[in-house]
């Protein structure tokens, strides 16, 4: 059994679509990013990938590479899902929580858990999501980003 944990960030801007776990959300703003900027997609692929040791999002799909511009994140998703799966990783569980003040999430979260589970070949059973706010504190609170934490468990096949 391995854990990995993973964060991200993006900045909210005007412009943009806003995309978590790849469902659109409703919102004047988006998130400003490389590709589609799922902020929920890129922490659970950071600890998808540092729960088997193999760095971080930025080693496999650099920002600076222009084969991922307005890349959609639940592709990204599939494919370091492919890379465990290789590797004779089965994914155990995955929990995430995204911090954002607002738009509300809380009718979006069966769809992001459909997508991430049907993305990763897993039962929905396997992924939990989240969302919390932070009361109007900090950079989330004052809706300037949105911010995501993951945690999985993965194993070996036997």
């Amino acid at each position: 059994m391995r854990i990995g944990i993973g964060y991200d960030v993006h900045k909210l801007v005007l412009g943009r679509k806003l995309i978590l776990g790849g469902v659109v959300i409703k919102s004047l703003k988006g998130l400003k990013g490389h590709s589609d900027a799922d902020v929920l997609v890129h922490a659970i692929i950071d600890a998808l990938i540092g729960a088997v040791g193999q760095g971080s999002i930025g080693d496999f799909f650099p920002d600076t590479d222009p084969r991922y511009k307005d890349a959609s994140s639940l592709s990204l998703l599939y494919k370091i899902g492919s890379l465990l799966k290789d590797q004779g990783y089965l994914i155990s569980n995955i929990d995430s929580t995204i911090v954002c003040q607002d738009p509300r999430l809380a009718p979006y979260i069966r769809s992001m858990r459909d997508n991430l589970a049907r993305t990763l070949g897993i039962d929905i059973s396997q992924v939990n999501v989240k969302a919390k706010t932070e009361e109007g504190l900090g950079f989330t609170g004052k809706k300037q980003g949105i911010a995501a934490y993951a945690v999985c468990i993965v194993h070996k096949k036997v």
